[in-house]
């Protein structure tokens, strides 16, 4: 935790966690929140799709829903973010309060159910931003949809032109039968209708993400069928509905998805397993628990060509990116590679 948001943490701990997530994206649409002057470290520098990325550290989807502060979060320092989960329709989500912080974990549990505004809404914010920077967009299905496929289709369709990449996510446990759909042959047909939804767009990345719970032989179906449907890469993982024996929060208890420290060693197993499974056929994205240099480090030697975080930022603040890229430069630097490509699947 650094500068200004010690003086904060404090009080923002006090209030409920979805209202102080609201606080911060107003904070962060008003210009309140500092931008990271310094230029990255060129070790850092990587190419995935074609596309250069400045460092491989991206804030994961869940923060920005509705696109409404990307590149104020490009300007944190981030070298791409991911907005979303975007859903056909606005909904509501899940009944408050479905937003918990386990502080003595550096743990969050979430049971949002894909709120948010809607993919006109969204588009209309990425038609009007400036395409600088990286931005993914995410796409999911609303809650009461009678074709989940063709959700993900028509999100697909729409946000293609403004989406630097795109992503299914097919693996939040919020969305009651949602991850039914990382059944091989749902999976298959869900992700090849996304695939030609694209339409003259077909040149934009397309993803899975998917959960951090599935078995070896579940993952070796979800990277066959990518693999088959000609998508362009997976995000390994995302929240997990397992809870380690060693959480010590009193919210430890409360349903949904378990995100931050406690996934760390879970998803990166799991990236493992995805690593071997795809063969380099697919990129892959690293996210789960990341909160230092180090468990980007990891993500990165298991196969990771890009990482991603998120709950860590509730507990150290934005200040938490340019830390988390100065010390992957340094052990990048320690181990003898001259650039971070070198290191993908080290431990592989």
């Amino acid at each position: 935790m650094t500068g200004w948001y010690r003086l904060v943490a404090p009080l923002l701990a006090r209030i409920d966690a979805e209202t102080a997530h609201r606080m911060a994206i107003n904070a962060l649409r008003a210009g309140l929140v500092p931008a990271d002057r310094g230029g990255d470290d060129p070790i850092l520098a990587t190419t995935a799709w074609g596309r250069p990325f400045p460092n491989p550290i991206g804030l994961a989807a869940g923060f920005d829903k509705n696109a409404e502060v990307p590149d104020a979060m490009l300007r944190s320092g981030f070298g791409f973010v991911e907005i979303g989960t975007v859903t056909p329709r606005p909904q509501i989500g899940n009944d408050r309060p479905r937003l918990f912080r386990l502080a003595e974990d550096h743990g969050v549990v979430n049971r949002m159910g894909f709120p948010g505004e809607g993919l006109e809404a969204v588009v209309r914010r990425l038609k009007a931003r400036p395409r600088v920077g990286l931005v993914g967009v995410n796409v999911g299905a609303n809650k009461d949809s009678a074709d989940r496929a063709a959700d993900y289709a028509a999100c697909v369709a729409a946000a293609a032109p403004w989406a630097d990449y795109l992503v299914c996510n097919v693996s939040s446990p919020n969305t009651p039968g949602l991850r039914d759909l990382q059944g091989r042959g749902d999976l298959l047909r869900l992700l090849t209708g996304a695939r030609a939804a694209r339409g003259q767009h077909d040149d934009v990345p397309l993803l899975v993400k998917i959960a951090p719970d599935l078995s070896e032989g579940d993952v070796e179906d979800v990277a066959g069928a990518a693999v088959e449907a000609g998508i362009d890469g997976m995000i390994v993982g995302n929240t997990t509905v397992s809870r380690p024996a060693s959480l010590r929060s009193p919210r430890r208890t409360e349903s949904g998805g378990l995100s931050g420290a406690p996934l760390l060693d879970l998803s990166t197993a799991v990236l493992k397993r995805a690593a071997r499974a795809v063969q380099g056929r697919l990129k892959l994205v690293g996210c789960g628990g990341v909160a230092t240099g180090a468990d980007a480090y990891a993500k990165i030697r298991a196969g990771a060509t890009l990482v991603q975080l998120y709950t860590a930022l509730v507990f150290e603040g934005p200040g938490l990116v340019r830390t988390i890229k100065a010390e992957l430069a340094a052990l990048l630097k320690q181990d003898g590679f001259s650039s971070l490509s070198q290191a993908v699947g080290a431990d592989l």
